[in-house]
């Protein structure tokens, strides 16, 4: 039994780095990086900081995660790369939630297979947690960042980046997101040849338009994010292989069918320990549906699985600190619980 549970954990392992360090994290990182080196920070406080508009500022980081089809790693990268560059906590967490649970990808892929109801609950029910996570991690942990801001010497330059640094984060972006727009339905070599293609043109652009200094300082910065992330990605992904076979989905559905708050809380804590790459959950809960899985206990689990992992609660614990992973943890909890119970009693 235990060399079973060891096998399984590192065939999730192998899985994950197959199909997500290549393609997903290396640019995610390089990503996060550049926002550091290259955006101006005052101009970042000005639009996202902490002592900017909430309904400015939230607003802003959920509609820019709208267009970010990631899985919970590989948005950790980006949404702390906006944190260190100046963004506020409560717009930093927004992004963290909203880019993996609810992005126009999902939507459109959750509106096919599980229906058009179930797709307008899930950006609802996103949008509600969203927001009140922004403000509640922003209520308690906002005066501690609002006191850093006083004592950081701001840029004077109030242009948020310069068209070179910008055309090169747009393409690194596009790096991510395309391949998994493009190659959907298609095989992982589909996936790796659109983000080669787009890879080379962004090295190309890097060569041309950065000084060496440039280079230096972006990828010393990139490389502390990988030395901060990846080896609890790792270790996270193989704990989740282990639960995966500890925990098989004929007693995760036995538990999680009609719609009580034990099952909504259940079908929240499952997702938050298991973990889905962008896309794999609406076929997941399809099936679930099928085996008799409540339709809200469902809507929890497609908001927590994409939105929240463990390799990502650990991630989130080292770059944020405990105490604020803490918080923005039993946040999603508690709210996973409450929209699952609410969606599958008034609105299913």
């Amino acid at each position: 039994m235990f060399l079973d549970l060891i096998f399984a954990g590192l065939l999730a392992l192998k899985d994950y780095i197959l199909h997500h360090i290549l393609t997903c994290l290396i640019p995610a990182f390089l990503l996060a990086g550049g926002m550091v080196s290259f955006f101006n920070k005052e101009a970042i406080l000005n639009y996202l900081g902490e002592k900017a508009s909430k309904l400015k500022s939230f607003s802003l980081a959920t509609f820019f995660s709208f267009f970010i089809a990631s899985c919970s790693c590989t948005v950790l990268p980006v949404g702390s790369g906006l944190y260190f560059a100046g963004a506020g906590i409560g717009a930093s967490f927004i992004i963290l939630w909203v880019a993996p649970s609810t992005n126009v990808l999902s939507l459109l892929f959750t509106g096919n297979i599980l229906g058009a109801k179930m797709a307008i609950s899930r950006i609802t029910a996103s949008l509600f947690m969203a927001f009140l996570v922004g403000w509640i991690m922003s209520i308690i942990f906002g005066k501690e960042e609002r006191n850093k801001i006083k004592s950081t010497s701001l840029l004077q330059k109030k242009t948020l980046i310069t068209k070179k640094h910008s055309v090169l984060l747009i393409l690194i972006f596009l790096s991510i997101i395309l391949p998994n727009y493009i190659a959907q339905g298609r095989s992982y070599l589909t996936n790796v040849l659109v983000w080669s293609i787009l890879t080379v043109i962004w090295l190309i652009y890097a060569t041309n338009a950065l000084t060496k200094e440039e280079v230096k300082n972006w990828l010393r910065e990139t490389w502390w994010f990988v030395r901060m992330i990846v080896p609890l990605l790792l270790v996270g992904a193989f704990i989740v292989g282990v639960i995966g076979k500890l925990l098989p989905k004929e007693f995760v559905s036995k538990w999680v069918g009609g719609n009580s708050p034990l099952a909504a809380f259940l079908a929240t804590l499952s997702g938050q320990l298991m973990y889905f790459g962008t896309l794999t959950e609406s076929p997941f809960i399809d099936t679930m549906l099928k085996l008799g899985m409540g339709k809200g206990p469902a809507l929890a689990f497609l908001l927590t699985g994409p939105g929240m992992s463990l390799p990502n609660m650990l991630a989130i614990g080292r770059l944020f600190g405990i105490r604020k992973a803490a918080v923005y943890i039993i946040l999603i909890m508690t709210l996973g619980t409450f929209v699952g119970w609410f969606f599958g009693n008034f609105i299913f």
